[in-house]
């Protein structure tokens, strides 16, 4: 059983200093951190907040997603794929299922369905020129309508691997939105040459 959300706290309190900083990670010692160890401080532990504040969308009547089900790149009958505006990385792309689900109530035929769509789309996304890999996250934690993260990691930057992408993402300037909107397109034919479905040249959905 996981520890409750006071044990947990108390746990991890033991290893913070007096102003309940942790010690930076041991991930900001690799190479592909964004940041310097030398002067970086850890933000102080603050307490649990129980009950969790809800999630967007947790009433499918204020659902970002739900009202947006008509606008993406690509879509089939269950789902559509949308391109993330006003990012660093060449490409981000997000999938979500037409209709309101997260992923721990996901029906079992649109859980298999989601793996086969997201090896297509992986696979897409690393035939584009300069995409080295395509890193794939589900995080749940800001809406309740259930959305699938794509990153292009761009060829040769060794500093862009791992779980720091996302982060570095943030950091780097925003890419060519030409560019972008033509290697999405590309990946959207591909998609439906493989994977059926139907593509829609509009439809970009802003990071945010």
């Amino acid at each position: 059983m996981a520890l409750r959300p006071d044990e947990f706290y108390d746990h991890a309190l033991a290893a913070s200093d007096a102003e309940r900083r942790l010690p930076p990670a041991r991930m900001t010692g690799w190479g592909i951190s964004p940041f310097e160890e030398d002067g970086l401080r850890v933000s102080p532990l603050r307490p649990p907040v129980l009950p969790e504040p809800p999630r967007h969308g947790e009433d499918p009547s204020d659902c970002d997603s739900c009202r947006e089900r008509d606008e993406g790149i690509w879509f089939n009958d269950n789902w559509r794929l949308t391109r993330i505006t006003g990012v660093g990385v060449p490409l981000v792309l997000m999938l979500h299922p037409l209709d309101h689900h997260d992923m721990a109530d996901l029906p079992d035929e649109l859980a298999a369905e989601l793996g086969v769509l997201t090896a297509h789309i992986v696979r897409h996304v690393q035939a584009l020129p300069h995409v080295s890999r395509a890193h794939v996250y589900r995080i749940g934690d800001g809406a309740a309508h259930l959305h699938i993260w794509f990153f292009a990691r761009p060829a040769g930057q060794a500093q862009l691997y791992g779980s720091w992408l996302p982060v570095w993402d943030d950091l780097l300037p925003e890419y060519p939105a030409d560019v972008a909107d033509a290697d999405a397109a590309v990946v959207a034919d591909a998609l439906v040459a493989s994977a059926g479905g139907r593509r829609r040249a509009s439809g970009d959905t802003p990071r945010g």
